[in-house]
């Protein structure tokens, strides 16, 4: 590579850096990406930036995804990739972006983990012990119970609860959507006892349902930290996040319904697509079944 086409990656990490302001690790990462393509430029004799042409970038990329590269690291190089273009084009280095068009391979999706029913019941039926625990109890109830995220349990004020008729209002969801969603009795029993407990110590200025011990809103990284600390404390060795519970809720109850087009308006899925995932899921499970219970399924000793 020429040495003024070498300034020009030079010159555009300094843009990055001082012009765009960008985080020293989006900077790390970008030097890391143009590196490996100019590593392709060397071993291919292009001397120029502007002689890369789209068959080039896809022979790269194809090269990196044989290397044994994912979906999400590629895009980001190809992301990398087509910064520096734009950079070169607004220098007038260069007259197309090679990458423009360029797309990584798809992304495999993996099936989320779930917990089985009796999994869940071992979780929600361990026991509680002090205020924080009644308080991570009723939490951990409502989060199976309405299949909520992470973010819209950590946001449910005491307003978006109506114990009388079970229900709890998600007012923003993902994409600024609200949903009203049925609570199961026991998560009801589950908030009531909690709601005792919490007017202890919560100042009535506070709207949040789930508090810390000072009576402010508990958050995201915190729910996370204490559905790990009951696991630990109540002898449950499997690692369990937030949202195994949200997936287990969607699992069980499309596995018991069949109501594909239900589970998606629980969840708060914009696109059935996302909803579909759980179908594996239940296929999975009738999958097993089948082959223990199918006489002529079943597999010979070895």
């Amino acid at each position: 590579m020429l040495a003024d086409q070498e300034q020009l990656l030079v010159d555009f990490f300094e843009q990055l850096t001082v012009e765009k302001r960008a985080s020293s690790h989006t900077v790390a990462s970008y030097q890391r990406d143009i590196k490996r393509l100019l590593s392709y430029c060397i071993e291919k004799s292009i001397d120029q930036w502007s002689s890369l042409t789209q068959s080039d970038i896809r022979a790269h990329i194809a090269s990196r995804h044989r290397k044994g590269m994912g979906s999400s690291s590629l895009q980001r190089e190809l992301s990398a990739i087509r910064s520096f273009y734009s950079f070169l084009l607004k220098r007038r280095c260069a007259d197309i972006n090679p990458a423009q068009y360029v797309k990584a391979p798809k992304q495999i999706k993996k099936l989320p983990k779930t917990l089985d029913v009796d999994q869940i019941n071992g979780l929600l039926e361990a026991g509680t012990s002090s205020v924080l625990e009644i308080r991570d109890l009723a939490m951990f109830e409502v989060f199976y119970s309405s299949g909520l995220r992470l973010s819209e349990l950590a946001a449910l004020n005491i307003e978006d609860i109506d114990l009388h008729d079970q229900s709890l209002l998600v007012r923003s969801g993902k994409g600024g959507k609200s949903r009203l969603l049925p609570v199961g009795a026991k998560a009801i029993a589950a908030l009531k006892h909690w709601l005792l407990q919490r007017i202890k110590f919560t100042p009535t200025t506070e709207v949040a349902v789930f508090v810390t011990t000072r009576g402010k809103r508990l958050g995201q990284r915190s729910i996370e930290l204490r559905l790990a600390l009951w696991c630990k404390k109540k002898g449950i060795a499997e690692h369990i996040h937030p949202h195994m519970l949200r997936h287990s809720f969607a699992s069980h109850l499309l596995e018991a319904s069949q109501d594909l087009r239900a589970v998606q308006e629980l969840l708060g899925h914009s696109n059935i697509s996302t909803t579909q995932i759980y179908t594996h899921l239940d296929f999975q499970h009738l999958a097993e079944v089948y082959d223990n219970a199918h006489p002529r399924a079943k597999k010979k000793p070895e």
